[in-house]
C-alpha cells in the first residue's frame, strides 16, 4: 500500500488528507456539500474506489481523475442544475468554475451591475444589504450612524463660554 499523505493538492488547493473524498473536496471554493457528494459519487463510479477511502490514500492518477471531473463535470454526467455558472453572460454556455476564476467572475458581475446602475449593483456599491433586509438596526458598520448624539455637558463650577454676537 502506498504512503498516506496528510496534505493533498487538488486544483491548486491544499486539502486535508484525513477527510473522506466527499468532505475533503468541500475545501475548494465553488464546491459545497451537494457538489462534493456528486463529484465523489461520480469518481467512485468511474474508478471503483471504495466509499471509505480518504483523500490521503489516493494515488496521483486518482487525484488527476478528480481534477478532471471538477474541471468538466458536465462531460462526466453530472446534471446541468449542479453547475454554478449556467448560461454565462459572456459565453452563453453552462460551466462550473472554482477557486480564483469564481472570485474573478463574481467581481466582474458586481462591476457590471454597478456600471449599468441596477438596484442590486448600487446596493453592492454602497455596501448596503441587497436582498431586502431592514436597515434600521441590522448591517451595522456598513452604513451611517443611527441614534442621537449627546451634547457636551459643562463641568460644574466652570465659567460659561461667551457667545460672539454678529455685527450689524
Amino acid at each position: 500500500m502506498a504512503e498516506f499523505n496528510y496534505i493533498v493538492r487538488v486544483i491548486g488547493k491544499d486539502l486535508d488528507g484525513t477527510k473522506s473524498v466527499e468532505s475533503g473536496l468541500q475545501g475548494i471554493k465553488g464546491i459545497g456539500q451537494r457538489m462534493g457528494g456528486l463529484i465523489a459519487g461520480q469518481f467512485r463510479k468511474e474508478t471503483g474506489a471504495p466509499v471509505e477511502k480518504r483523500l490521503g490514500e489516493l494515488e496521483t492518477a486518482e487525484i488527476k481523475k478528480i481534477e478532471e471531473i471538477i474541471s468538466a463535470p458536465e462531460k462526466h454526467g453530472l446534471p446541468q442544475w449542479t453547475l454554478n455558472r449556467r448560461n454565462d453572460i459572456e459565453t452563453g454556455k453552462d460551466k462550473h468554475i472554482t477557486m480564483n476564476d469564481l472570485a474573478f467572475s463574481l467581481r466582474n458581475d458586481l462591476t457590471r451591475m454597478a456600471e449599468i446602475k441596477s438596484y442590486k449593483g448600487l446596493r453592492h456599491m454602497w455596501g448596503l444589504p441587497v436582498r431586502g433586509q431592514k436597515t434600521k438596526s441590522k448591517h451595522r458598520g456598513k452604513g451611517g450612524v443611527v441614534g442621537v448624539a449627546k451634547k457636551d455637558q459643562a463641568k460644574p463650577g466652570a465659567k460659561p463660554v461667551p457667545v460672539k454676537e454678529a455685527k450689524k
